[in-house]
């Protein structure tokens, strides 16, 4: 069908953009900040006092927890990809959310619904309204409501792609498509629950629910979801993201475009069987964990390919990762993200998992993929649109370097006091005496791990530190020399 806007000028809007860009800077603040929290209350328990014994209810781990998975999640890394699809979107299908009336009702409609829907989840969470499933512990009235978001996005997807002038569909379109369709489909069947009305304390809770699964089988759901919420939340759009982001500030094309739709589809049908390695050793039948231990040792294929080809996009220009500090950013993401995806599939072999399992060692290959691809990756995108979108320079490379630095070494602070203390951990809990009793009681592990809790406070802090650096440096580039478009673009995504 004739694109009916084709002879219109193109002027791209960046105006959701905008508002998710504040949105993703906002939400990193506040999901970062109670994990450092949360982190010195680890180390120091007396903490959760600090505020006083009234507040103490509001300020434990088992309600701040998931107010930090949730916020940095669905909140931080969601509200960076959907600033990246708004700005990507636009540019590699060549159309403007100007040329459609309806699509920048639908873009706006997005920010606003979901905003309102996370300050909601934000209370409910700190009062403690829960149905306990990681990851998704929200109940079903911010279902429907996550529910309304997501479709939201997706009639965005939809409706760009309908009125695109470019008729090839570029990888990181894929990407944002793969996310957009795995995550509904997670959702919509993690999350089946039957409404229930009870009082408790004399008050009706009519938001309550329970799973329409039992048993095992609900914990088969729950990290089929749980697994595939880090790979299409965590991993599927941030690809995307670098995918336009290093070719566009490196000026380089992509190193193999048929290499990218390999590890996609492998991607695709390897990461779906995976989730099983997070119930080893459980009531679930052995075929389940053994399928979950191979498949997640496959994943090493199609996610070493995304990353070797974002790395071999450098080729012949690695003097810019040491001139760009924006490059080091994506270059050291994508280096976590081989990292991180070696180390998974590792812990997932059921050997090493008897070990590592319910240990700090977990707790380490999730800050080490999260903090340094996730966030990584999400930083250096806000730094590459913001001077196309508030038409500004960056206002401090050099603050950049400095964030770098201090949030590189938080990083590793971060992950090598938990691989000390879950490998401690394990083997603690392991360790027997000629008589077969336990080595060690509970609380002597709790004792050793003290100093290893102390370097993760530590090293978290340093992370916040340098978002909060970013964070001022996004605001103070708003107020920096006026530059012209071409001043900032190099290449286009799409190569020669």
């Amino acid at each position: 069908m004739e694109n009916r806007f084709k002879d219109r000028p193109l002027e791209y809007d960046y105006s959701v953009t905008k508002l998710f860009m504040w949105a993703t800077i906002f939400l990193g603040i506040t999901g970062m900040l109670v994990g450092v929290f949360l982190a010195w209350e680890m180390a120091f328990p007396s903490i959760n006092t600090i505020l006083g014994s009234g507040l103490a209810e509001y300020t434990n781990f088992s309600r701040l927890r998931p107010l930090h998975t949730n916020s940095i999640i669905y909140g931080f890394t969601l509200s960076g990809v959907w600033a990246s699809w708004y700005y990507i979107g636009q540019r590699v299908l060549k159309v403007s959310m100007a040329e459609s009336k309806f699509l920048m009702f639908i873009g706006k409609a997005h920010f606003y619904v979901y905003v309102v829907a996370a300050a909601i989840i934000v209370v409910s969470l700190l009062m403690g309204i829960t149905d306990s499933k990681e990851y998704a512990e929200l109940e079903w009235p911010m279902d429907i409501g996550i529910t309304i978001v997501w479709l939201l996005w997706g009639i965005s997807i939809a409706g760009l792609i309908g009125i695109r002038r470019e008729k090839t569909i570029y990888i990181s379109i894929w990407y944002f498509i793969a996310t957009f369709l795995a995550v509904a489909m997670l959702h919509l069947f993690n999350n089946m629950e039957i409404p229930t009305y009870f009082y408790s304390g004399g008050i009706g809770k009519w938001y309550h629910s329970v799973s329409m699964y039992a048993g095992s089988n609900d914990a088969m759901v729950q990290w089929w979801f749980g697994h595939n919420a880090v790979a299409f939340v965590l991993t599927t759009p941030i690809i995307a993201m670098i995918y336009y982001f290093l070719p566009k500030e490196s000026g380089q094309a992509v190193y193999s475009y048929k290499l990218s739709l390999l590890a996609f589809w492998g991607l695709m049908f390897v990461y779906l069987w995976a989730g099983g390695h997070h119930i080893l050793y459980s009531t679930v039948p052995d075929w389940v964990q053994t399928l979950g231990s191979i498949f997640s040792i496959i994943l090493i294929l199609p996610s070493w390919g995304s990353a070797i080809n974002m790395l071999l996009t450098m080729k012949g220009e690695w003097q810019q990762v040491a001139s760009s500090p924006l490059i080091k950013f994506m270059i050291l993401g994508s280096t976590f993200y081989m990292f991180s995806t070696l180390e998974g599939p590792i812990q997932a072999i059921k050997s090493v998992n008897a070990i590592a399992h319910f240990t700090d060692w977990i707790v380490g290959h999730v800050h080490d993929g999260a903090l340094g691809w996730v966030a990584f990756m999400v930083i250096a995108a806000l730094y590459h649109m913001a001077p196309r979108v508030f038409k500004r320079e960056i206002y401090s490379k050099s603050l950049m370097s400095t964030q770098f630095w201090i949030q590189t070494l938080g990083i590793v602070l971060y992950f090598t006091s938990m691989w000390i203390a879950g490998i401690t951990q394990g083997m603690m809990w392991r360790a027997h005496d000629e008589f077969g009793n336990l080595a060690y009681s509970f609380i002597d592990t709790v004792t050793v791990l003290h100093p290893y809790y102390t370097i993760r406070a530590v090293g978290g802090t340093l992370y916040l530190v340098g978002f909060v650096l970013f964070a001022y440096n996004i605001y103070k580039t708003m107020s920096a020399r006026p530059v012209e478009e071409d001043e900032l673009v190099n290449a286009s995504p799409m190569g020669a």
